[in-house]
């Protein structure tokens, strides 16, 4: 669930785990079910392991997913899963893309047009403006003594085509081909990671105050609420 901010995001979602674990659960869970229609096997299933790896940061329980996965690759029955993503115009002319998994697109549909109507918006085009990147983000714990331009020049190197320092650590923006690349490297120097995913990210973005802020945080909110929302992704910073 990626918005405006990759570490205001991450830490509402480790608030939202613990005050709505079910609902989690049920999102990650999902999206381990339709990564393992590829293959059970996360060794070799990349977005798979990643669902997983997902799953284990909030806590999810072992047999959470490992019904997940035989879900996904047939064993476990129950209802079809497919995604849907959706485009739309958000308060103040934000722009988000959504991404849904679910069982009925009608309901979601409807659900998802109620809900930017909801907040002012709309579903409209709007992926003109996102294109599909790998992204890492580290904390600066997680760093430690690693955070410098060694460590930068060789993510480079491996295929990183943007670095964005911040306070909270370090944003890693490569080609989606060579994210499993990357987060392999920082596994083998034991540096964890806060998230690594294909995300849709915004080549022009915008920033918001006052009520247009508090109007789109509201919008993210419920989108984070919403079961069937699996990720979104906006244009503001």
């Amino acid at each position: 669930m990626s918005g405006h901010s990759k570490w205001a995001t991450t830490k509402r979602q480790k608030a939202v785990v613990d005050a709505k674990r079910g609902a989690i659960f049920t999102k990650l869970g999902n999206a381990i079910t339709v990564a393992a229609k590829n293959g059970g096997d996360p060794d070799g299933n990349f977005s798979l392991r990643m669902a997983i790896d997902k799953a284990r940061a909030a806590n999810m329980p072992k047999e959470n997913i490992d019904r997940a996965v035989k879900r996904g690759t047939g064993e476990g029955g129950g209802v079809l899963l497919e995604e849907l993503v959706y485009e739309a115009m958000g308060p103040a002319q934000s722009q988000f893309v959504v991404k849904c998994l679910t069982d009925n697109k009608n309901r979601t549909a409807a659900a998802i047009r109620h809900l930017f109507d909801k907040h002012g918006g709309s579903l409209g085009a709007v992926m003109w403006n996102f294109e599909l990147k790998g992204v890492v983000v580290v904390s600066r714990e997680a760093l430690g003594t690693a955070a410098d331009d060694e460590l930068e020049l060789e993510l480079i190197d491996l295929g990183a085509e943007d670095i964005v320092r911040e306070d909270e650590g370090l944003i890693i923006y490569t080609a989606s081909a060579d994210l499993q690349k990357v987060k392999k490297f920082l596994e083998n120097k034991n540096i964890a990671t806060e998230s690594a995913a294909i995300e849709y990210v915004a080549k022009d973005k915008k920033e918001l105050s006052g009520q247009d802020k508090d109007k789109f945080d509201s919008l993210a909110e419920e989108l984070e609420d919403n079961e069937e929302v699996g990720e979104y992704y906006s244009n503001v910073v």
